[in-house]
């Protein structure tokens, strides 16, 4: 499957019945990106991050910084702010109670960004709305 046909099946805010299947597809792509550089297709990851974000699960939030660590890449293509769909505050609560190094490094990116104004006037609801935007669909 590439981003656009994932785009077509189930769109920014997929059903719930939908999100193992992107979290699966997530991660396939995420593991290939990691054993080689291009290996994995980070447009299609960024966009199983986006509709992740927008179902704002907290649990996907290691899933998606996963992805965003995967190679440089996916680093470049995954938006820090696609950890957030639940909010600043939230995710860094669940990211502060989670006993994974991976979920420390993650909370402490956020800091870091967040510490630069990285995120400055964030809002999810503009975050969901620009991603609108970017894939066209409103």
């Amino acid at each position: 499957m590439d981003e656009e046909e994932s785009l077509r099946r189930f769109g920014l805010r997929p059903a719930r019945a939908h999100l193992d299947g992107i979290r699966g597809l997530l991660g396939e792509h995420t593991e290939r990106e990691r054993r080689a550089q291009g290996g994995g297709d980070t447009e299609l990851m960024r966009l199983c991050c986006v509709q992740l974000f927008n179902s704002g699960d907290l649990d996907d939030v290691l899933l998606v910084w996963s992805a965003k660590e995967a190679g440089f890449d996916a680093a470049c293509s995954i938006d820090a702010e696609l950890l957030l769909g639940r909010g600043m505050e939230a995710t860094k609560a669940h990211l502060a109670a989670h006993p994974s190094p991976s979920a420390r490094a993650a909370l402490d990116r956020l800091r870091e960004l967040e510490a630069e104004g990285a995120f400055e006037g964030f809002s999810v609801e503009e975050q969901s709305a620009a991603y609108d935007r970017y894939y066209e669909q409103e």
